[in-house]
């Protein structure tokens, strides 16, 4: 879901999400037109083989879905999710539906069935989870038992707070103390974790 305009405490409801996002949808790549090199390097850290299965939770304007489709495949299955509607909009005058399907749809409330998917990767979607417990457990309810999953953002904790003139609090749920049995309780095991000014990337296993 984009970069986030708080640190990871914050929570949204659908409504701030779509009445934060959406007058910034049609300008937001040119805002960060350099990012496009950290989205590969996550995408190639989420193990994709061709074939896979694998949905972009909270996709933006859909910056990961030519890297997702690429790892994948022509005969892989990309899909890329948002609540709304402009980002969507924007990830289509760009192209990026050519890479995967796009459709306005709730992280909660994943219009999927058990375990289709390989992998989940969510760029800065944590942070906008109304429940974030609920919205983990529906991520791991579609993804197949071994999958992966990716929490990803372009810039580390402390980069990002400082961007926005805040502090990282302890309630953080991004920090590996908060995530990890967090993770665990949504049917995640957290594999590996990286908090660098230049990356923040969570990679976590569906348990079976």
């Amino acid at each position: 879901m984009r970069q986030d305009r708080a640190q990871g405490s914050h929570r949204d409801s659908a409504a701030d999400v779509r009445d934060f996002f959406t007058p910034r949808a049609a300008d937001w790549d040119s805002r960060f037109p350099d990012d496009g090199p950290a989205y590969a390097a996550a995408v190639a850290d989420l193990g994709l083989r061709p074939g896979d299965a694998v949905l972009d939770a909270g996709c933006g304007t859909g910056r990961a879905l030519p890297a997702l489709r690429a790892a994948v495949g022509p005969r892989g299955t990309v899909l890329g999710f948002d609540l709304t509607p402009a980002m969507l909009t924007a990830a289509r005058e760009a192209g990026r539906d050519r890479d995967g399907t796009l459709a306005l749809a709730d992280v909660a409330r994943l219009p999927l069935r058990d375990g289709c998917l390989d992998a989940v990767f969510a760029a800065g979607l944590i942070s906008h989870l109304t429940d974030p417990r609920a919205g983990l457990s529906e991520l791991a309810r579609v993804v197949r038992p071994g999958g992966s999953f990716s929490l990803f953002h372009p810039v580390g904790r402390a980069a990002l707070a400082a961007r926005h003139g805040r502090q990282i609090t302890p309630d953080d749920l991004r920090a590996e103390p908060n995530l990890r049995p967090l993770l665990a309780r949504c049917g995640w095991r957290l594999e590996a974790y990286t908090d660098e000014d230049t990356r923040f990337l969570a990679l976590a296993v569906r348990q079976g």
